[in-house]
């Protein structure tokens, strides 16, 4: 096959047209790397070879352009690379690729939203449901729980702010289902009632 057209779409992106008015996308890299220009004749395996290596660069760049937009676990980058029609094998290639170039660490990343999570005053329950829906493998949460705050001063503030008459049932237990939606157990949320009307007996 012969190349008689290459025209750039983008500052790295081509598309490349064959003599047989078949078209083909593909990146600067792979076109500086195999020196191709207007005019240059490719064998079948080397077409061949053109299209993997122009899939494959592509992918990494499109990988490359979702991590940019925020941190995400090996699993969301593979199923986010499915999502955009990548096949399993390139977006497997493409996670381990970032993985190896230090752009995704799942390990700091399950940290990362444990922080993000209690800060935002879930309790360890809801963090779990959190880490998993982020695809962080299970061997990881008992690290990353370690960077969770003692929640103590949370419940208290949370219980402070919405309980106004403590002998008030139903008020209590409007109180006690939210907190418990937020992750917490019914032990804590039951400790935490118990030092706030011991305080204020006080």
């Amino acid at each position: 096959m012969k190349i008689i057209e290459l025209k750039q779409t983008s500052p790295e992106r081509f598309v490349i047209t064959f003599d047989d008015a078949s078209q083909l996308k593909t990146s600067l890299a792979v076109i500086t790397e195999r020196f191709l220009h207007t005019g240059s004749e490719l064998s079948g395996e080397e077409y061949e070879e053109l299209v993997s290596a122009s899939t494959l660069s592509l992918a990494k760049s499109r990988a490359l352009r979702i991590i940019n937009t925020r941190p995400m676990s090996r699993k969301e980058m593979y199923n986010k690379l499915i999502e955009k029609g990548e096949s399993a094998d390139i977006a497997e290639y493409c996670a381990d690729w970032l993985c190896e170039m230090g752009l995704i660490n799942d390990v700091s990343y399950a940290a990362s939203v444990v922080r993000h999570y209690a800060a935002k005053g879930y309790g360890i329950t809801r963090i779990k449901q959190e880490l998993k829906r982020h695809g962080l493998d299970r061997e990881l949460w008992d690290d990353a729980l370690e960077e969770m705050p003692e929640q103590d001063d949370r419940l208290e503030r949370f219980i402070r702010a919405r309980l106004t008459d403590p002998n008030d049932r139903a008020q209590i237990k409007k109180i006690s289902d939210a907190l418990f939606r937020r992750g917490y157990t019914w032990e804590q949320i039951k400790h935490a009632l118990n030092d706030f009307n011991s305080q204020e007996d006080y």
